[in-house]
């Protein structure tokens, strides 16, 4: 089921904007693509949260739903939520949920400063879902005050752009190609906003969590490699600008990044080693 929560108004207005438009679309129409390459770390949240019972667990940043369901299924499980501010995603996650008849609960709001009930979690997870924050100290401490003393927290992040040669290739070589193409800004909310260990440390410091632990985890990903024109131009920033190309510009810069991308495909495989902070805390 789907519940409905106002989005919080100033930084997040404009990832609202981006995960209900182009971006959102995206995720819901290349869904089992991006489950399959991270399913790694699903498997990894699923494992931490299947030692214990009775759980009571949310999802921060759930998308369509691969995590929430899969920790849906678990016995130890009582109950999961999702939230997320793309209804765009949720419903395609509430579509998953009705096939697959597991039970979960999924809540459009944001997690920044959604008023939830205190204490009514025993874990927080996510899977990349926490880098997007506009107040990322705010949003933590309301993710702390979600958790009853005790309780913890489990998330993947990414590391710098350095190490994540894979995630950041197709914008270096095609920013000489599109012009209109939108420079990364460091330290704003998105994909490598925790790249800096310290800064993250500070983060759950500042926001009352205990017991840190932010290590690094170097994970083997994968896509098939059909596929890999559809991550190329669909995904991201670079995604954005590629939609609005003609065909023929479309076609002539995808050639340029598959060409650059040859080293990444081994036969029907794409192979990458995703460089991340896996990150736990107690409230």
């Amino acid at each position: 089921m789907t519940e409905k929560a106002a989005p919080s108004p100033g930084p997040g207005e404009d990832q609202a904007q981006l995960w209900n438009g182009a971006a959102g679309r995206a995720w819901v129409e290349g869904q089992a693509m991006m489950d399959h390459m991270l399913h790694p770390f699903q498997e990894r949240l699923v494992a931490a949260v299947a030692v214990r019972q009775g759980e009571r667990v949310l999802d921060v940043g759930c998308g369509t739903g691969a995590v929430t369901l899969a920790l849906a299924k678990l016995q130890s499980v009582d109950a999961v939520t999702g939230i997320d501010i793309s209804a765009l995603m949720l419903a395609a996650a509430e579509a998953r949920r009705s096939a697959a008849g597991v039970a979960a609960r999924f809540l459009l709001a944001d997690a920044e400063s959604h008023d939830f009930t205190a204490a009514g979690f025993d874990r927080v997870v996510s899977r990349f879902g926490v880098m997007f924050f506009g107040q990322p100290v705010a949003a933590f401490a309301n993710l702390r005050r979600a958790t009853r003393p005790g309780g913890a927290l489990h998330f993947f992040a990414w590391r710098g752009v350095a190490e994540n040669s894979f995630m950041t290739l197709a914008e270096q070589v095609a920013a000489p190609l599109l012009p209109t193409l939108p420079p990364r800004r460091p330290g704003a909310p998105g994909q490598f906003a925790f790249a800096d260990r310290d800064h993250v440390l500070g983060i759950l410091r500042d926001s009352g969590w205990g017991g840190i632990d932010i290590a690094p985890v170097d994970v083997e990903c994968s896509l098939p490699t059909d596929q890999l024109p559809t991550y190329l131009t669909r995904f991201g920033a670079l995604g954005r600008v590629m939609e609005g190309l003609e065909p023929n510009r479309r076609q002539d810069v995808l050639a340029h990044l598959l060409n650059a991308f040859a080293p990444f495909i081994q036969a029907e495989k794409v192979l990458f080693t995703a460089a991340c902070w896996q990150v736990t805390a107690l409230s």
